[in-house]
């Protein structure tokens, strides 16, 4: 461990509010992940709000779609038009939502002290501490895993070219993932990020 890290695990294991939560700074177990993804109610993570959590483990090359979560959570504040267009969750849709404290219980039990994996993940993992905070005193401290930077270093690799494209759908037509459907919402967009970060291990792998 560098001294970086060390100081790091350090800070937030004084800062964590319950020692109950310790074990997420376990060594995360071998070859297991966990996709994640965010709907939330803007860009702002100082702002905005998280509405839909959708988060699928990945055990060595296998995806479990049987194991995942779900969650759906009512904001405090109103939805904007915009972005009810892009995840098309309306506030009927949450009104029967959880609270923020209940999510990230339910979250944090799910997750553990296996590594994040997403696309974009900073944002997520913005909005995510926000939600967990209150909770445990600190952010997450899981390791974290960008899809769009494995990306990027497998393309690189192969043509020593800097102009990458990065956007979602370009990844996926790229590995010739499948499309899963019109919905744009957290789970689907968990399952397709796994789809994604599974390949690019067998692929970087390969060399």
């Amino acid at each position: 461990m560098s001294p970086a890290d060390w100081f790091r695990r350090w800070r937030w294991r004084h800062g964590l509010r319950h020692p109950s939560y310790l074990s997420l700074l376990d060594p995360a177990p071998e070859n297991e992940w966990v996709s994640v993804d965010c709907e939330t109610t803007g860009l702002n993570p100082r702002q905005d709000e998280i509405i839909s959590i959708g988060a699928i483990p990945i055990r060595g090359n296998h995806i479990l779609t049987s194991q995942r979560l779900e969650l759906l959570i009512k904001p405090a504040g109103t939805l904007k038009k915009e972005n009810i267009l892009i995840h098309r969750l309306r506030h009927k849709d949450l009104e029967a939502g959880m609270t923020s404290s209940e999510a990230a219980e339910r979250f944090l039990a799910f997750v553990g002290n296996r590594p994040l994996v997403g696309y974009y993940l900073e944002f997520d993992v913005a909005m995510l501490n926000r939600l967990v905070q209150p909770l445990l005193g600190v952010g997450l401290p899981q390791t974290k895993i960008e899809v769009s930077g494995m990306y990027y270093d497998y393309k690189f690799a192969k043509r020593w070219d800097s102009n990458v494209d990065l956007s979602f759908e370009a990844i996926r037509q790229d590995l010739e993932l499948p499309i899963l459907g019109e919905a744009h919402d957290a789970l689907s967009d968990a399952l397709m990020t796994a789809l994604m970060f599974v390949k690019l291990r067998r692929l970087l792998k390969r060399g």
